[in-house]
């Protein structure tokens, strides 16, 4: 029989918290209060997300350790309750373990269709070694669809907003399927690395599930994009060793398994693999801290060591950037990868925590970032002069403005929360804001790149 009070053990776990916290501090009630609506606030928002409430409880108080230093003791002493919830069967509810419940079968089940749906095309005669142009254009329709589709079930989505989902894939399908089919130019080079940026967009409606529209919601994508990167290089190092194994062990009956890892195992588990991992991040994102901004704090000092040496050495030496295609890219993803440290800090940080030494590092590596940035630009802009235009360098000179842009602002808000002028949640807003922005310069590319430079 269902408990006609769902809430309770909510309730009772608040509780629980707060006679925590007055039991080791004297401390006034109205603090108290405080912290209550704040950790039912986050609790609300994880509620929406799709956690269970005991779950949203945890990683709500386990968030509030950043804000209140009991709270961080009572996260840590009721840890072990945290694993028991995800991994033994409910003793009141009866309901199956996690890891094997409903959940677990739907994201299996998706996967297996990713799989099945890249090796459709070959029942048709079109192999990967004949039409290489075809499976570039359309990699990212035989995966982002079907976790689209996954979102849409978990967060149970309004009919319009899948409707605007199922168009929006229908679109991309025939717009990067035009003429021709055969040759890629650079301009479909660019339509095909820019298609999954585009697409992803969509994912991230699906995966926020009507909370789009909040700057809670699209954060909440970001740590999600975060934690996936990071599970998938995971799953493929797995599944790395697993290959190496099942070929020296195959091998020892004489039997060569090179052809089926390249033609069913590496498709097959690459599409597949996204699947899993983003059900892995839904499914343990209360188990454990975030990953993401983890390696944020370790990595944010080696990276503005990296490009303070970089734009020493640039000085001193009075070198100029060298561009190509090539260095161009490198260029760009270190600036990405920049941003996405940036994207990761704020995440993890509670926004009314004053300014600390990391809060500093990340202005040190922003600004550096925007200076090597600017120099980009400068060069880019001297090939531009005299060479003229091609499709490589007009987007990377797109892409270069609307980093500098980001970094700019993010720069000026963060210097300002520093010195006490602005909050910590105007640059959150702005890095949630600014997302569609690169989604939109994704779709100029794919559409507007193959009609001007092909």
């Amino acid at each position: 029989m269902s408990d006609p009070h769902p809430d309770v053990s909510l309730e009772e776990q608040i509780d629980q918290w707060r006679s925590y916290i007055r039991r080791r501090r004297a401390i006034h009630s109205v603090d108290v209060a405080e912290l209550e609506d704040h950790l039912r606030e986050q609790v609300a928002g994880l509620v929406a997300a799709g956690l269970a409430s005991d779950e949203a409880f945890l990683v709500a108080v386990k968030r509030m350790g950043a804000l209140d230093a009991l709270s961080r003791e009572f996260a840590r002493e009721h840890s072990d309750r945290l694993w028991k919830q995800l991994v033994m069967v409910s003793s009141d509810t009866g309901e199956p373990q996690r890891w094997a419940g409903k959940e677990a079968i739907v994201a299996v089940g998706v996967a297996v269709v990713a799989a099945v749906a890249i090796k459709l095309p070959a029942l048709f005669g079109i192999q990967p070694h004949t039409h290489e142009a075809f499976y570039f254009r359309n990699l990212s329709f035989f995966v982002l669809p079907f976790l689209a589709g996954y979102f849409t079930w978990k967060r149970r989505l309004s009919p319009g907003t899948v409707r605007w989902l199922g168009l929006g894939f229908i679109a991309a399908g025939v717009i990067a399927n035009v003429p021709p089919f055969v040759a890629l130019s650079d301009a479909d080079l660019l339509q095909v690395l820019h298609l999954p940026i585009a697409l992803w967009l969509l994912v991230g409606v699906a995966y926020a599930g009507g909370r789009w529209s909040e700057v809670s919601g699209r954060m909440d994508f970001i740590r999600f994009s975060g934690e996936l990167f990071i599970y998938y290089v995971l799953i493929a190092l797995g599944g790395g060793v697993l290959t190496g194994f099942m070929a020296l062990t195959f091998q020892t009956i004489g039997i060569d398994m090179e052809r089926f890892f390249q033609s069913w195992l590496l498709p097959c588990g690459a599409v597949g693999a996204v699947v899993i991992a983003s059900w892995l991040v839904e499914a343990k994102q209360s188990v454990i801290e975030n990953m993401a901004p983890v390696l944020t704090r370790l990595f944010t000092p080696l990276f503005a060591a990296m490009l303070l040496a970089f734009l020493g050495t640039l000085l001193w030496t009075g070198r100029g950037i060298a561009i190509n295609r090539d260095l161009l890219i490198g260029f760009d993803l270190l600036l990405v990868v920049v941003l996405g440290l940036l994207l990761y800090s704020v995440s993890a940080r509670d926004p009314r925590m004053p300014p600390g030494a990391f809060d500093v590092l990340q202005v040190v590596l922003v600004v550096s970032a925007l200076l090597a940035d600017a120099f980009a630009l400068w060069a880019i802009g001297a090939r531009i002069s005299e060479f003229g235009f091609s499709p490589n360098r007009v987007a990377a000179l797109g892409e270069n403005v609307i980093l500098l842009v980001n970094l700019g602002w993010s720069a000026v808000l963060y210097l300002r929360f520093l010195t006490g002028r602005g909050t910590f949640a105007t640059l959150e807003k702005w890095q949630t804001d600014y997302l569609p922005v690169y989604a939109v310069w994704a779709v100029v590319v794919v559409i507007v790149f193959p009609l001007v430079f092909r």
